[in-house]
């Protein structure tokens, strides 16, 4: 027990961008996305996503994953995708056991939507 909290402790300096990554995303602004398909990505490591958004009718029409580094959530991808274009919100639940690809997911689409915003 001593010795795994002697890990935890170490591998939470050695690598202190361990933290759980926080959701950025927000309900979309329909009225000012630009139809389109936009790039975002976003990292927390371990885990890294990269998304192509499509924009239809100021809407999310569609997200496709383009690259996604994850240990154990690949499991997310699906369901976070599904979520966010049901709800048309970057900001939707998590899956269980791949919580941190979750908000990963989430946020490399806040970061492609925040491309197609009109300024």
């Amino acid at each position: 027990m001593l010795i795994s909290a002697i890990l935890l402790v170490s591998v939470g300096t050695l690598f202190p961008s361990c933290k759980m990554a926080s959701i950025i995303g927000e309900p979309v602004n329909h009225g000012k996305l630009m139809d389109g398909v936009y790039e975002g990505s976003y990292a927390r490591f371990p885990n890294k996503a990269v998304v192509k958004v499509t924009i239809k009718d100021q809407k999310i029409e569609d997200v496709q994953i383009v690259q996604h580094w994850a240990w154990k959530g690949k499991k997310a991808e699906t369901p976070v995708i599904n979520r966010i274009v049901a709800h048309q919100s970057t900001k939707v639940d998590a899956v269980s056991g791949a919580t941190n690809s979750s908000h990963v997911i989430m946020n490399a689409v806040q970061r492609a939507i925040e491309k197609a915003l009109r300024r």
